[in-house]
C-alpha cells in the first residue's frame, strides 16, 4: 500500500467514523487480520498434510505392483514410513486399555 493510499483511507476512516472510534477499528481491523491469516495458515497445513497423505497412498499402491521388491529409494522410503506408521498404531492399541463392560440402567 503506498504513502498516498494510507492518507485517503486515514482521511475518510475519520470523517466516517470519527477520531473517537478509528483506533479501536484499527485495532478490530488488524485483530481480525490475524485471526485470517492463522486461519489460512491452518488450511494450508491442513491441505498439505492431505496431499502428503495421497503420495503415500500412491506410493503404497506403486510398491504393491511391483510386489514389494526392487523399490526405489522413494517408494521404500514411503513404505517404510506407513510400516512404522502402523507398528505405532498397533502398539497403542495394544497398550491402551479396552473397556468392554456396558452399563445397563
Amino acid at each position: 500500500m503506498g504513502f498516498w493510499e494510507f492518507i485517503v483511507i486515514a482521511v475518510v476512516g475519520t470523517i466516517v467514523l470519527g477520531p473517537d472510534k478509528l483506533p479501536s477499528a484499527i485495532r478490530r481491523f488488524t485483530k481480525m487480520k490475524q485471526q485470517f491469516s492463522q486461519m489460512v495458515q491452518g488450511v494450508s497445513a491442513e491441505v498439505n498434510e492431505q496431499l502428503r497423505v495421497h503420495e503415500l497412498h500412491e506410493n503404497l499402491k506403486k510398491a504393491e505392483q511391483l510386489g514389494m521388491e526392487n523399490l526405489s529409494p522413494d517408494l521404500q522410503e514411503s513404505v517404510d514410513e506407513l510400516t512404522n506408521a502402523a507398528k505405532s498404531v498397533q502398539k497403542t492399541l495394544s497398550e491402551s486399555p479396552v473397556d468392554t463392560t456396558k452399563n445397563d440402567k
